[in-house]
């Protein structure tokens, strides 16, 4: 991070008790747990496993996710001159979050962080650092309700000027493919030309029978129902945008970096796309 950081409190609006239950498995932490970190208990650590001894790759598929950020970040702050972020779906902190990558880049940036989980608002004070030059703050929100954090986010953003919508690992979290689309179509309708939308989102097009088991083992431990989709069903959430280089591919395949051993990358699990709204 670029400068001295300054501590920003979650909106008044997101500020609600933060209830954490230890005794079934969680999204976030188990995420948290396959990327390394330590905000997790026995059963997530327990699921993570069981899903992996499903799915071997699915560790580097959770870290290929955070390299499609990391790599996204970078360009639309960087080539793309974005400085304004939305990010739905935050999860736990860790290293590289976007506000770091893109206050590096640029320090003005701004970001407004959204989620609707009790344990992300408990370490939400890790994602309200900030830059002098710019901004960052946190929604306690559901993506299915755009309107409320579009009204939210405004106090933070300018939705006249481009905004980058970041939608990582969260839009399998809106299983109804309609319901979906109209949460991604109303986003996209509040900001203006030139901003982007990327979209990271598990996929049953790699492994695909192994991937479902997967799915559906984390849905019956009690975790929020997810689901599995497919390129040409991602492509449709791009519809109108002009979706960037390479496409929608797997997280690991989209720009990655120069790597002079061990050759290409394999693909993973997670697919991912950037597209900017003309």
């Amino acid at each position: 991070m670029t400068g001295d950081t300054t501590p920003h409190k979650p909106s008044d609006e997101s500020r609600r008790p933060a209830e954490v239950n230890s005794a079934v498995p969680h999204t976030a932490r188990v995420w948290n747990y396959w990327l390394g970190g330590k905000d997790n208990y026995i059963v997530d650590r327990e699921l993570g496993d069981q899903i992996q001894a499903v799915l071997p790759d699915i560790v580097a598929s959770a870290r290929a996710d955070r390299g499609f950020l990391g790599r996204a970040v970078t360009h639309l702050a960087g080539d793309a001159g974005i400085r304004q972020f939305l990010d739905l779906g935050t999860g736990l902190p860790t290293a590289g979050n976007t506000h770091e990558i893109a206050q590096a880049i640029a320090p003005a940036s701004r970001i407004v962080y959204v989620d609707n989980d009790p344990l992300v608002l408990r370490h939400a004070q890790a994602l309200l650092t900030s830059t002098p030059a710019g901004a960052t703050d946190y929604i306690q929100a559901d993506a299915r309700e755009p309107d409320a954090i579009l009204a939210q986010a405004a106090a933070t953003l300018d939705l006249t000027r481009p905004v980058a919508i970041m939608m990582l690992g969260i839009l399998n979290f809106v299983v109804d493919d309609v319901q979906a689309r109209q949460v991604v179509d109303r986003l996209l309708s509040a900001v203006p030309a030139g901003s982007y939308l990327a979209i990271a989102h598990p996929t049953g097009e790699v492994n695909g029978e192994a991937a479902q088991q997967a799915v559906d083992m984390s849905n019956e431990a009690g975790v929020a129902p997810m689901c599995l989709r497919g390129r040409t069903e991602l492509e449709r959430f791009f519809d109108g945008l002009e979706l960037l280089e390479p496409g929608v591919v797997s997280c690991s395949l989209w720009r990655p970096p120069a790597n002079d051993i061990g050759g290409p990358p394999r693909p993973v699990y997670q697919f991912c796309g950037l597209g900017r709204k003309p």
